[in-house]
């Protein structure tokens, strides 16, 4: 009975070409967002869970608190090098504790090699027996254990020694230390939360002239090293937890008063290796997170795009209702009953849902490069062909196919054979009625898309567009090598003497990175410094770091070689004079300040301007010189715009003469700034991507429904040409009522958008107003859009020969 009625859905699908067609196009094209969708939430949820002790393994993080309000000043998710040693003494359910310490840009050399390398971790020797890494030469146990010795990713291997076996070998690393390569290791996949090319013994920081061996055990100052605990099978982490703040008044020294311990204003916590790229977002992370909110935004966009695809067949089906009424009321005549026919419309359901998924997986397979490189992540067809996730993607055509075809089954076998086959379909206004509602529908998620890419494009623009307090264009930075620090004065009058070159300057940080370094400050309040109960970040600059990136002043003086070293004062903003009780910065110029250790006064107030990216305020800052040679670990450089290449070419040679055996690479500061923004600008093509597919698979639905009116009204349309209608009113006449639907879904749809956008937009600290505008022009949209669907029907059944649909009468 099943193969028979399969033969006749077959048939059937063969007879309709053209509407079998939009319905195969229609869900092929759903399935395959709902399958892209797919790739991309289970390789997110995918990450760090390919080691099999990740349920057990947990990061140590820390926190600082501002004593006076008791909310968090910095959150990381790295802690001070004691504490690892210290938590495996205290706390015998630690079965094994791992660091790693980034080491930020080195420079490494083979022989004639010379590359600047970012990703370098110093890892200890029981990396290997928390993380699952797939050491391809050299001993795991071991490899790690003397200081100065390496291993190499795969990649890196080949980069520097090409077919030579790497064992043994030696590269220089900075121009200073020679390091021996131990072993290389299969690079970490792209569903990890760091990524690092080469792992540098631990031990090797042991050294006195790297960081030595005192500090690792005493420098609580130093929060850059991630930890991670591997615990019990089924311990709960709470436990360990709660002994945190005992751990740290035990082992830390209070502030020297005694009024305040050391878990008043510290905390540790532990974070679930599997939860770190979805939920943990602190102020350091060793890469950057996705969002778990993200995945939650295009799950739903997945769904709705199935959902409109499904109603369109749901449209498709009965607007051929017409077609196929004789068929029924034949097969009714003759025996079958309602049931049969259920089956029989459920079985072409899902063999066009079966073809659809055939065809969307190979449409995936076509699309994923082109997604990846929308997106920036790394998918593949493969995350869809494992067993885990194929077995239940076999069921996918049975769900789609009942559920977009039980409503035409139980429609049209329930049509009376006496009507059909005297020629009355016997449709009531109910059943048009729940097909407007699909349209609806079907609308109002194309309009909500479509302003939500509205939102997104212009909340990017104004991000762009935005007066930053600073000037970004023509700024090029790099990292201050240790080398120009004592020939500084000499590097810098080298760049300037090229027309091309305006300034440079060094600090601690620069613009469009995260401020994370924060100390104690007092102010003078009659005759003495009193604590503040402010949180003021701060940033080491030197005399021309404040003129590279054009900031202003509100009072007061920059730092200048007029006043000798200089070392003695403090710069900062209107934010920090503000918390610091200044409304008026003038107020501010000659007060004593206290900060850290760093004792002196005021000597001008900034303008604030945009540090951070926008998802976060203006923060209060202070700049300070430097104590010693190095000046900053940042080099920025304002250049002419007129000769780019010119001016890029002069600060090669220029550094090259100063630092022979470093490699120079630079970043343009406008495009680090349009980073900041990338999620969001990948964010907002596949909104624009989506909504697009959206509304076109909305627009067949209408196709089908206004099909499926117009043919029910062909005898109408007739009487009216006969007694003398024009085209235009006859096709006015039926656009109106599918109109109405379109305003009815952009009614449904503008508080829904205008709720998930606001919501949406909260993520940034400086944002747009949801403009009304938007709402008019994606309502504006949908009904051209539905308009032009409807016309073509329209005047087709406006033109037709009225003799034709009348001569039955």
């Amino acid at each position: 009975m099943i193969r028979n009625y399969l033969k006749i859905a077959l048939r059937n699908l063969l007879k309709y070409k053209f509407i079998s067609f939009i319905n195969l196009f229609g869900l092929t094209v759903g399935l395959s967002c709902c399958l892209l969708i797919l790739g991309y939430i289970l390789h997110e949820l995918s990450y760090d869970r390919y080691h099999r002790k990740a349920n057990n393994i947990y990061r140590v993080e820390r926190t600082f608190i501002n004593p006076e309000s008791g909310l968090p000043s910095l959150v990381l998710g790295t802690v001070a090098p004691p504490v690892g040693p210290l938590l495996e003494n205290d706390f015998e359910e630690i079965r094994k504790l791992t660091r790693l310490l980034p080491t930020g840009l080195m420079t490494l050399r083979y022989k004639d090699k010379l590359f600047n390398e970012q990703n370098i971790y110093c890892a200890d020797e029981h990396f290997f027996d928390v993380f699952d890494v797939e050491v391809v030469q050299g001993h795991a146990p071991t490899a790690l254990s003397n200081p100065f010795s390496l291993m190499l990713s795969e990649e890196m291997a080949r980069k520097y020694f090409g077919d030579e076996d790497p064992l043994g070998k030696e590269v220089q690393l900075s121009s200073q230390f020679a390091c021996k390569v131990t072993g290389v290791y299969k690079s970490f996949p792209s569903n990890s939360h760091l990524h690092p090319e080469i792992l540098l013994s631990f031990n090797t920081l042991k050294s006195p002239e790297i960081y030595g061996e005192e500090a690792l055990r005493t420098n609580w100052g130093n929060n850059s090293f991630f930890t991670y605990v591997l615990l019990p099978e089924g311990y709960d982490p709470g436990r360990l937890e709660a002994q945190f703040p005992a751990f740290l008044n035990r082992h830390i020294q209070d502030d020297g008063g005694g009024t305040l311990k050391p878990s008043d204003w510290s905390r540790l916590t532990l974070t679930p290796l599997t939860d770190i790229h979805l939920y943990s977002h602190t102020d350091l992370e060793a890469e950057e997170n996705g969002d778990i909110r993200r995945v939650y935004i295009f799950s739903a966009i997945g769904l709705f795009i199935l959902l409109i695809a499904c109603i369109n067949y749901m449209n498709l089906a009965t607007a051929r209702s017409v077609l196929r009424a004789k068929e029924i009321g034949v097969r009714k005549v003759v025996g079958a009953g309602k049931g049969e026919l259920v089956l029989q419309f459920l079985c072409e359901a899902v063999l066009i849902s079966w073809l659809a998924t055939l065809l969307a997986f190979g449409l995936c397979w076509l699309a994923f490069p082109w997604l990846n490189q929308l997106s920036g992540q790394a998918l593949s067809i493969d995350i869809l062909l494992r067993w885990e996730v194929l077995l239940p993607l076999l069921l996918v055509p049975f769900v789609v196919g009942i559920l977009s075809g039980i409503y035409p089954a139980l429609f049209l076998s329930s049509f009376k054979p006496i009507k059909v086959l005297k020629g009355v379909s016997g449709i009531g206004g109910s059943s048009i009625s729940f097909r407007q509602v699909l349209v609806v529908v079907q609308f109002s998620i194309s309009i909500i898309l479509i302003i939500s890419t509205l939102v997104v494009y212009q909340q990017l623009q104004y991000l762009q567009n935005k007066a930053l307090g600073f000037d970004r264009e023509h700024v090029i930075t790099f990292n201050n090598n240790q080398v120009l620090a004592p020939a500084w004065e000499a590097f810098r009058t080298e760049l300037l003497s090229s027309v091309h070159v305006k300034e440079a300057g060094r600090s601690s940080r620069i613009p469009t990175g995260r401020l994370l370094d924060a100390m104690g400050s007092q102010i003078s309040r009659g005759d003495s410094l009193s604590p503040t109960k402010a949180d003021i970040k701060y940033i080491v600059a030197d005399d021309h770091f404040f003129s590279v990136y054009g900031i202003q002043l509100a009072a007061g003086r920059f730092f200048s070689r007029e006043f000798g070293a200089d070392t003695t004062s403090f710069i900062i903003n209107e934010a920090a004079a503000s918390v610091l009780g200044l409304p008026d910065p003038q107020q501010a110029i000659g007060m004593g300040f206290q900060y850290g250790d760093r004792r002196g006064q005021l000597v001008g107030v900034v303008q604030d301007f945009h540090f951070e990216s926008m998802h976060q305020r203006i923060l209060p800052m202070v700049f300070f010189k430097s104590l010693s040679q190095n000046g900053g670990g940042q080099i920025s450089v304002k250049i002419a715009g007129e000769n780019i290449a010119a001016a890029l070419t002069h600060i090669e040679q220029s550094w090259h003469r100063f630092a022979p055996d470093f490699p120079f690479e630079y970043t343009f500061l406008d495009e680090t700034y349009a980073r900041l923004y990338q999620a969001e600008q990948q964010q907002g093509s596949i909104f624009t991507l989506f909504a697009c597919i959206a509304i076109a698979i909305a627009s067949l639905g209408l196709f089908g429904l206004s099909a499926f009116t117009i043919s029910q009204r062909v005898k109408e349309i007739g009487i009216r040409k006969v007694l003398g209608a024009e085209t235009s009113t006859i096709v006015g006449l039926l656009s109106k009522d599918f109109m109405k639907l379109v305003g009815i879904a952009a009614l449904i749809a503008f508080p829904l958008a205008w709720y998930f956008m606001n919501r949406w937009l909260e993520d940034f600290a400086y944002r747009i107003d949801v403009p009304l505008w938007v709402f008019a022009a994606a309502g504006l949209a949908a009904a051209l859009v539905a308009f032009f669907t409807i016309s073509f029907q329209a005047i087709k059944a406006a033109t037709a020969n009225p003799v034709k649909n009348l001569r039955t009468e």
